[in-house]
């Protein structure tokens, strides 16, 4: 240990007090001994740091930061150095803030296009998510502060988050869901960690010593600390054996005592506490060297400029019928859309910035030199139909060369603590859309949102332009490209299926009781699209240029894949080249093809490059479940270079030695994982999956509630009080969407009806202690008075403790 001396300085009681929050953002010090707190702040795609009573739900406003376009946005980058540049000017800002951990980024997989919180997430593929994640990585702690990567695992839904039981195979679990967070641990060296709140195969990710010790700890060799979703505690002796170093937020001393205790009666030994306190302090230590140095303020403008190139990198052209973009010198342009006036810039809850500048895109037509002759909002923002704005956003249309319409989510459509209804655009904006094409079929549409959406009215569109949530340039960025001043070089980080039902997860999102089972196993995605041949929208790595380009001459060695690109149209471009492999065994099931290396290359018009993306010690393994290791099968690969999953330009083959392991499946058992047909598997094939029975996925109702169950399931409580309150809950729920008030009425269902009980007393830093929580729960289950008294009685007992007073 690196601390030992001082640590031997510190009371048991010390060492205890460091393990939880010191409020709801801020760590306990010991100033005797010359421990300072850190500052947490949220921080995938901007800080938020809040000016007022801290919150985490995004209520209260942020100090100004810059918003830069958010994580999905700048996976469609495919550019590392870029990503690394975004968390270098997040680092400046973190410092200029005095944070000194930054939450994020969020590597989780696109598992499912509904799943609420995919805007803060890179991609469906782990490669791709975890090269990105590690640039960003990089450059925040270029400045001495530490990224914290999150949410540590499987977390890929947001309904029921903190409660439900994923069940996945070890296999998928390692390929898909765990990829990232290696990357970001190896490459990017992340200081930071944090778990998430789900349970995987039946226990909590913070306290499952198969991830935080045998995999994170030994096999990753990590050293950092690890830190709970706010609220994310379930047991915290069970979280400190496996290696937790701090709860958030604070518990007010109550989970500090229960360390105290454990130590005192044997069951844990003080060994396990001090080490968690040693990679504590120095998380600490190193974090606040930078703030010795003096303070210096970023440079706001310089900093939105850089949004702007982000944004500028990210936007992906998904249709360009007719070559109508770049729009022509002297065409009259229509501007329709409620998002064009007041740009969808950014996501909802917990990441929700404070911007310090934001362009508008009414404001930046002068400068681009399109001609706008006019805006109309063209439908409500929020859902509610209207007419009126539909008539005059036509009779504007009549008068135009060329319609920009300006069409995506709201923001209380896509939040953390709520998944998606649907892979809709809300009707209103459709029936916009259809009478617009009436009056003038040319078309182009500006899509604002952070997931994939279902385009069955594409045909009527001359093109599609997708921003993606942008940040606070990204409306500026898009007219750049619209204009031609910026060449598109995007391309999708995640495939856009036809409908939401061929989604391979579509029968197991999300889990509504106690699990969400991953029938689908390794195929999520485009591996599960193209091992099918099911067709899609739009595939995994593809997006238009205004030039075009050709590959050529591949060569392949033991170390990588070297052909020739060349940009054949006559505009400058950036390319972005995919490497996939394909194992040409059928021993063991896989994918048709599995990304394994990208590069991101700037050609002038007629210029030819010789590129090169080598291998690395990923490119040919896989997890074998018999071995508990990865291997790599003999065989020959197939490598192949392509502009996106579905258009392969280049390919040849390499036969590749194996490690000998021995096959770990009996083939004739898994005959949908064998063809990749996994969007319907059984519940006995699964089972054979994965080893074992899958627990019951419903509630037990005759079972009296416990800490573990939601407010939710007070629908069945034996309580008159508990369904009393259940019913209004859902009644407010719906009154305030009836009202209009749709965001005031997503935070009751992520912050109070999806809550576990223990929830109570974990985010209400101490207001709300376990032996009231005791009283609450009696009464939820038929003994009101007997747990009112008992809540009273702890309630007093609580304010006459001498911390209280």
């Amino acid at each position: 240990m690196k601390y030992r001396e001082l640590i031997k300085k510190m009371t048991l009681e010390e060492k205890a007090s460091l393990m939880s929050g010191k409020d709801f953002w801020q760590t306990q010090e010991i100033e005797r001994l010359g421990i300072n707190s850190m500052f947490l702040a949220d921080g995938p795609h901007g800080i938020r740091k809040q000016a007022v009573a801290a919150d985490h739900l995004g209520l209260n406003v942020g100090i100004p930061a810059t918003c830069f376009p958010t994580a999905a946005t700048v996976a469609n980058s495919w550019n590392e150095e870029l990503g690394e540049r975004v968390g270098e000017y997040l680092g400046e800002e973190a410092i200029s803030q005095k944070v000194n951990v930054l939450l994020g980024p969020g590597v989780n997989m696109k598992r499912n296009p509904l799943c609420g919180r995919n805007f803060q997430y890179y991609s469906e593929d782990p490669y791709l998510a975890g090269k990105m994640a590690a640039g960003y990585i990089r450059g925040i702690q270029s400045h001495g502060i530490s990224a914290c990567v999150k949410h540590f695992c499987a977390n890929n839904q947001e309904e029921r988050r903190m409660a439900i039981d994923t069940i996945v195979d070890e296999r998928t679990l390692r390929e898909i869901y765990l990829t990232a967070f290696e990357i970001a641990v190896k490459e990017g060296r992340t200081r930071a960690i944090m778990s998430s709140y789900n349970m995987i195969n039946g226990t909590y990710t913070n306290e499952n010593m198969h991830l935080m010790r045998d995999i994170l700890r030994g096999e990753w060799n990590y050293k950092g600390c690890v830190i709970t979703d706010w609220g994310g505690s379930n047991d915290r002796i069970a979280g400190l054996l496996a290696g937790n170093e701090l709860e958030m937020p604070t518990t007010a001393g109550e989970t500090n005592e229960e360390i105290i205790k454990a130590i005192k009666s044997g069951k844990i030994k003080e060994e396990v506490l001090d080490e968690c306190v040693d990679r504590l302090l120095e998380l600490i230590f190193t974090t606040e060297e930078v703030y010795k140095r003096p303070h210096i303020e970023f440079d706001v403008d310089k900093h939105h400029r850089v949004a702007q190139k982000v944004a500028e990198e990210s936007i992906v052209l998904l249709k360009n019928e007719e070559n109508i973009l770049p729009l022509k010198y002297g065409k009259k342009v229509a501007v329709i859309g409620d998002f064009a006036k007041n740009a969808r810039y950014q996501g909802a809850g917990s990441s929700i910035v404070n911007p310090t500048i934001l362009d508008h895109t009414m404001d930046c037509f002068n400068e681009s030199g399109i001609i706008s002759i006019g805006y109309e909002p063209g439908f409500e923002r929020y859902g509610k139909k209207d007419k009126k704005k539909i008539e005059k956003a036509c009779e504007l249309a009549r008068k135009a060369d060329v319609i920009l319409l300006y069409i995506g989510l709201d923001e209380v459509t896509e939040a953390d603590g709520l998944d998606r209804q649907s892979m809709s655009i809300p009707e209103n904006q459709i029936e916009l859309l259809n009478a617009l094409y009436t009056v003038n079929s040319n078309i182009i549409a500006i899509l604002s949102c952070g997931s994939a959406v279902e385009m069955p009215w594409i045909s009527k569109l001359k093109a599609v332009l997708h921003g993606y949530l942008g940040g606070q340039a990204g409306s500026r960025a898009i007219l750049r490209i619209l204009s031609g001043d910026v060449n598109p070089s995007g391309k999708l980080a995640e495939t856009y299926p036809i409908r939401y039902e061929d989604t391979p997860s579509f029968h197991n999102f999300p889990g509504k009781e106690v699990s969400v089972e991953y029938r689908e196993g390794i195929y999520i995605g485009y591996r599960y699209y193209d091992t099918a041949s099911v067709d899609v929208l739009f595939p995994f790595g593809y997006g238009l240029s205004y030039t075009t380009f050709e590959y050529s001459d591949i060569h392949v060695s033991r170390y990588g894949a070297t052909f020739k690109l060349k940009n054949s149209g006559n505009v400058a471009g950036m390319e972005i080249a995919q490497l996939y492999i394909g194992c040409k065994s059928k021993e063991i099931f896989r994918p048709k093809k599995e990304l394994k290396g990208f590069t991101k290359i700037f050609i002038n018009a007629g210029e030819t490059k010789t590129v090169t993306i080598p291998f690395d010690d990923k490119t040919f393994r896989y997890f074998n479940v018999k071995t508990n290791k990865w291997e790599v099968e003999e065989s020959e690969y197939e490598i192949m270079i392509g502009a996106s999953s579905d258009d392969i330009r280049v390919k040849d083959t390499i036969f590749i030695e194996g490690t000998g392991a021995p096959l770990p499946y009996d083939k004739a058992a898994l005959q949908s994982y064998y063809s990749g047909k996994t969007n319907n598997v059984t519940v006995e094939e699964f089972e054979r999956l994965i080893g074992r029975k899958v627990p019951v996925s419903k509630w037990d109702r005759s079972k009296p509630l416990g800490y573990n169950d939601t407010i939710a399931q007070c629908q069945y409580a034996k309580g008159i009080f508990a369904r009393f309150s259940y019913y209004m809950i859902v009644f407010a729920y719906w009154f305030l969407r009836k009202i209009g008030k749709r965001s005031t009425a997503n935070i009751i269902m992520m912050s109070i009806y999806h809550m576990p009980f223990r929830g109570i007393a974990r985010v209400t830093g101490g207001v709300v202690n376990m032996p009231m929580l005791d009283g609450i729960l009696m009464m939820v289950n038929g003994n009101f008075f007997k747990g009112l008294v008992h809540l009273l009685k702890e309630r007093n007992k609580k304010l006459k403790s001498p911390k209280n007073k």
